[in-house]
């Protein structure tokens, strides 16, 4: 009877560990199956919400230039202390970091088939004289593309002459241009039509930004290129 009941026994136990690896399997693939979609579902999180930067396109403007344009930003100054920045192609041409800005008509002078930098040059028309100023314009080749901007007072000095000159290259605002007003522009030598790119605040004590001098104006867009005669 002892052997019988010790065999009992030894079934018992045989069976009950038995049930409890046969549990314990499918208890251990149900986990792995839920882990497995558990460490799979941010990837395919990851798939299906990638993560998007905005293009950069030239000069940092908002969007692609078509073909054969260049693209431009163009800014002025800030006041009397944040000189203006003029960047052609995706090349900054002046800046307050470039150190070739001053008082004044800050002017660039670019290539209109290749978009290479011909000049840069600043003329300071509050304290200075207009006259190395107007002699710049008129050396101006037909073809070139001119990018100006104020910085502090740019108007001051201005004579009909200089201001004849300006318009003659695209612009509608330069005779109206007056102290510490803040404009950019960009035009050509040679164009036929008036340029549309032009942006202009006035300098009023009522609406300034700054003390004495109204909000940075800035401006940009895609420059066709210039094609063969």
């Amino acid at each position: 009877m002892r052997i019988a009941g010790t065999i009992k026994y030894v079934v018992a136990v045989a069976a009950f560990l038995l049930t409890f690896y046969i549990i314990s399997q499918v208890f251990e693939i149900k986990m792995d199956a839920n882990l497995g979609k558990f460490l799979a579902r941010p990837q395919l999180d990851i798939v299906a919400h990638p993560t998007t930067k905005a293009p950069r396109y030239r000069c940092g403007i908002s969007k692609i230039c078509p073909e054969k344009h260049f693209a431009f930003k163009i800014s002025s100054g800030a006041a009397n202390v944040v000189g203006p920045k003029i960047c052609v192609d995706d090349v900054v041409l002046m800046s307050g970091v470039k150190n070739n800005v001053g008082r004044g008509i800050n002017t660039a002078l670019v290539n209109g088939k290749t978009g290479e930098l011909i000049e840069t040059k600043y003329y300071d028309l509050w304290g200075g004289d207009v006259a190395p100023f107007i002699e710049f314009l008129k050396k101006i080749s037909d073809g070139t593309i001119v990018c100006m901007a104020t910085y502090d007072d740019g108007a001051t000095k201005l004579n009909d002459e200089a201001r004849k000159l300006i318009s003659e290259l695209g612009s509608t605002v330069i005779t109206g241009l007056s102290f510490r007003d803040n404009w950019v522009f960009v035009g050509g030598k040679g164009i036929k039509t008036k340029s549309p790119f032009e942006q202009h605040i006035k300098n009023n004590k009522d609406t300034n930004k700054y003390e004495g001098w109204p909000e940075v104006v800035e401006m940009e867009g895609c420059i066709p290129q210039k094609q063969n005669d």
